[in-house]
This record gives structure tokens, C-alpha cells and sequence, in this order.
């Protein structure tokens, strides 16, 4: 405690700067899924019970739609009667865009899919999975209150169980089958009372620092956040401390995290909802089977799926300063692009959180601040030096 508390007071000792981000990409209105491209087939990646539909099919179907509010419609098919041994169709769309180490995303939702055998996420990936890293920002299953955040990479990468964050640490090894996992406690990020409470914000900080995710419910969005525009830039300086913090101090984010696609997809049952004793848990009596598929994806479709359904107002992408386009590396497909990434690794630009001991890096005690290359010679230094005289005196 004492050497933390020294190196504290040499951190509170640095001045630190203002972390500002220029927007690249934002999908909104009626242009909202210009630069995604449909799933088009069954979910064989999560063996979930759904189709996931193609462009043009999602469309006609009204599965996936912008309504008059100007938010787009992502669900599941709600209308069918599916006979067993039948999927229900549902979405997946991923972007056209990659976006690299250096990146921030900010999402404004006023519904999110859940229900029985419900399992919705919205989360980016490289082109290899796990090998180029996986960030899941927002994802439940069934009748879970609190939404989850999660990273998948290949091993060597870990939660660093110390780091400052509002959220609750739970598997620390990210290349377990559930990654390394840490819960929302913050109210309303789920369920019945995300909507009710008006929906939420997500942000999430893609940096060679680490990666950091802010949730915060309708009555609690910063003011930078509640004042950018499609154009402008964002400063983070207003976030506070994160729901999960991911380090750089356990996981060197570069080495395990390429340019990321960012996704949204709905699917049922399948290999974490539908597993028999998570689903019985908290749906036992949704049906007479007690199974995932039986009691819920055959059958009519509705009411069991009137609420499983995204609806979005924005999603921003950003970058810090302007971006510097690289060619597209092996596995990013023909056509798409890959944007707000760097010809070569940016300095870190946010450490937004206290240190351990509850003394704080921010200069107003609760946002975050930027740490630059030169700062962190400054942290080491001085570190070393106040280590070096707590030693001292204790040998005194």
C-alpha cells in the first residue's frame, strides 16, 4: 500500500491532456445499412436455431428496417408459425468497414432483444477467430437483468482483475470458451428496464492502453456525447471510469487484437442459451418440454418474440486524428475498407481510471485523462524514484 500510494503522488504529479477523437463513419437513418453485409445463411457459428437472412430478404420480410423515428429495426421473425425441426429467420449484418487499434465506437440504443432462448450481442471481430481478437460490448441470453462484456483471443491474454472499473470481473483467462468475462452492474443495461429507462450508450475504446467500454442509461449520457453530432469531434474527458477495463498490463492488445468488424446479430438457443441448465434456470416453465428449441423457436412466434429486437439511433466510429489508410492485409475481404487505423502503432492516448489505493490519474477526479508516450517515461521514472525512496526508508 505504501509503494502504491507513492507512486500515486508521482502520477498526481504529471500533467495529463485531453483525449480528443474525429468521427470516420457514422451509420444513422435512412443510410444505416448501406455499409453492412447480410449473414445470408443458417447461424453456424453459435449453432443457434435461426437463419440469418440476406439482404434482400431481410428487407422485404421487415426484419430489418429503418421505422419513422429514423432508428433501425433489427429482429427476429416474430409472424411464423416454424414447424419442428425449422429455424426461425432472424439478422446478422457486419460491417463493410474495419476499423484498427486506435479506434472508438459510441452506440445509442433504445432496445435490445431478449426473452427466452433470446441471444443478442453487438460486438467486433478480425478476420480469424479467435487469433485476431473478438470484443464483445453488448450481449445476454434468456431472462439475464445485466448485460455482459467479454474478450476472446487466442492465449496469453488476461483480465488484469485489479484494473479500476464499475463492472464485476469474473473469468480473467480470454482464451477460455466465455472469454474473460466482466458483468454490468449498472441498472437498466438490460431487459425491461433498458427500454424503459429510455435505452442507453455504449462506448468502447479500441487502444494500444487497452480497451475500455462506458455504459451508461438514458438519464446519465455525458454531455459530450448528448452535444456531438455526426461531424464533430468527441472529447472523452467526460466518461468517467468504465464499466470494464481491460489493460494493456495483462493483454499487449496489438499483438492479439488486428482491425476489427463490428456486428449485430440475434440468435436462439443455440451453444450458451440453449444450454439445458443456463436456459432451464430461468425458462423452465416457458413451455411443456422444457428445452430451448421446442418450447420456443417452434410455434407461433408471437408474443415469445415481440420484444426480441434491436433498435438503433447512431453508430459512430472514430478515430484519433486523422486516419492514415494501410493496404488491407490478408484476410479482409475484397471490397470492404479498412479505416481509422494507422500506418504505424499510435502512442496510448487513455488511461481512464484511478490507480489501486483510490488515488485517481484525472485531473477533475472522476474523467479521464491522456497518457502519451512521454507521460509514461514520466510514470516509470518517477515510479522507479518514489519506489526507490519508500525502499530507502524502509531499510531506515
Amino acid at each position: 500500500m505504501i509503494v502504491r500510494a507513492a507512486v500515486g503522488l508521482c502520477v498526481l504529479a504529471i500533467a495529463l491532456q485531453v483525449a480528443a477523437y474525429d468521427v470516420v463513419r457514422e451509420y444513422s437513418g435512412n443510410t444505416f445499412f448501406d455499409r453492412w453485409d447480410f449473414y445470408g445463411s443458417w447461424d453456424n457459428l453459435t449453432l443457434g436455431d435461426v437463419w440469418w437472412q440476406d439482404r434482400a430478404t431481410a428487407m422485404s420480410t421487415g426484419l430489418a428496417y429503418v421505422n419513422e423515428a429514423g432508428s433501425a429495426i433489427m429482429k427476429v421473425d416474430n409472424t411464423t408459425n416454424v414447424p419442428f425441426n425449422d429455424k426461425r429467420n432472424s439478422i446478422r449484418i457486419t460491417t463493410q468497414d474495419f476499423y484498427g487499434v486506435g479506434s472508438l465506437w459510441i452506440v445509442d440504443i433504445t432496445h435490445i432483444p431478449y426473452g427466452c432462448s433470446v441471444w443478442p450481442a453487438f460486438w467486433t471481430k478480425g478476420p480469424t477467430w479467435p487469433d485476431n481478437g473478438e470484443i464483445d460490448i453488448i450481449e445476454g441470453i434468456n431472462l439475464n437483468t445485466n448485460n455482459q462484456y467479454a474478450l476472446h483471443t487466442t492465449g496469453g491474454c488476461f483480465k488484469d482483475a485489479s484494473a479500476i472499473q464499475t463492472g464485476a470481473t469474473g473469468v480473467t483467462d480470454c482464451s477460455q470458451p466465455s472469454g474473460c468475462v466482466v458483468q454490468e452492474t449498472g441498472r437498466n443495461s438490460y431487459r425491461e428496464g433498458f427500454a424503459a429507462a429510455g435505452g442507453g450508450v455504449w462506448a468502447t475504446q479500441f487502444d494500444v492502453a487497452g480497451i475500455f467500454i462506458w455504459f451508461w442509461s438514458r438519464p446519465n449520457i455525458p454531455a459530450s456525447i448528448l452535444q456531438a453530432t455526426s461531424t464533430s469531434p468527441i472529447d472523452v474527458s467526460d466518461f468517467g471510469v468504465p464499466s470494464a477495463s481491460y489493460p494493456v498490463s495483462r493483454c499487449n492488445i496489438p499483438q492479439y487484437f488486428t482491425a476489427q468488424q463490428i456486428v449485430f446479430d440475434i440468435t436462439l438457443c443455440g451453444n450458451w442459451a440453449g444450454i439445458p441448465s443456463l436456459y432451464q434456470a430461468q425458462c423452465l416453465n416457458q413451455g411443456p418440454t422444457g428445452t430451448c428449441y421446442q418450447d420456443n423457436v417452434v410455434g407461433s412466434g408471437s408474443p415469445k418474440y415481440d420484444e426480441a429486437y434491436f433498435e438503433v439511433k447512431y453508430l459512430r466510429a472514430y478515430t484519433t486524428g486523422a486516419p492514415a489508410p494501410t493496404p488491407a492485409s490478408g484476410g479482409i475481404a475484397s471490397g470492404s475498407s479498412l479505416v481509422a487505423t494507422f500506418a504505424s502503432v499510435p502512442e496510448p492516448t487513455i488511461i481512464p481510471t484511478s490507480l489501486p489505493g483510490g488515488i485517481n490519474t484525472s485531473p477533475n477526479g472522476s474523467s479521464a485523462g491522456l497518457i502519451t508516450a512521454d507521460v509514461w517515461k514520466g510514470i516509470i521514472l518517477a515510479s522507479t524514484v518514489g519506489i526507490g525512496l519508500v525502499l530507502v526508508l524502509l531499510i531506515l
